[in-house]
Parts: structure tokens; C-alpha cells; sequence
């Protein structure tokens, strides 16, 4: 299985070399107030990607955190529930005390 995903890994690499070799013409990226810069159309697409990424990351970082929290309360919770039954298992195998048989019979 590790080596299937090294060669679709490679392939892809490759595949993606090839594009960049094949995308080196210089583009113009018109910015505000009338600054420009000149580069690879391959650097561009890359610098867009990577921007695009991290936001990407940036914007679930929230979510994500929330659900951290949210399961460390849920653990919690678990671990005071089975702690909870425990005691109860530990209260139910005790042997009831002789007052509450003799005033269960009548005695």
C-alpha cells in the first residue's frame, strides 16, 4: 500500500513538473494604484494556491477548537458516568446490613 501511494505520489510530481516546465511565460499581476510585478505564470499559481490553503486552514481553525473542547467535555462526562456506575456496582455487591433483613421480615 506504501508503495502505491509513492508511485501515485511520483506520478503526480511529475505530472506537475512537466506543467510548470511548460508554463514559464512571464505574466504581469496588476496590483492597486498602479504597481505591477512580472513573474512565471507557475510562481503566480503557486503563490494563489498556498494563499488559498491557508485560509482555507485559518477558517476551520475555529471549528476545529470547538470540537476539541467539546470532546474534552464529553470525556469528562464518560469518565464521571463510569465512575458514577462504579460506586454503584460496589453499593449493590455489598450484603444488605441484618437491621434492613429483620425489618424487611417483620421482626
Amino acid at each position: 500500500m506504501k508503495l502505491l501511494f509513492r508511485l501515485i505520489a511520483l506520478a503526480l510530481f511529475i505530472v506537475f513538473f512537466d506543467f510548470a516546465l511548460k508554463n514559464t511565460d512571464e505574466v504581469v499581476l496588476h496590483f492597486f494604484w498602479g504597481s505591477q510585478t512580472r513573474s512565471p505564470i507557475i510562481i503566480l499559481l503557486l503563490m494563489f494556491f498556498i494563499g488559498g490553503v491557508a485560509m482555507g486552514v485559518l477558517a476551520m481553525v475555529t471549528t476545529v477548537l470547538s470540537y476539541r473542547r467539546e470532546l474534552a467535555r464529553y470525556k469528562k462526562e464518560a469518565e464521571e458516568q463510569k465512575k458514577e456506575a462504579v460506586a454503584v456496582a460496589q453499593v449493590r455487591d455489598r450484603p444488605p446490613p441484618p437491621e434492613s433483613i429483620i425489618e424487611q421480615v417483620g421482626l
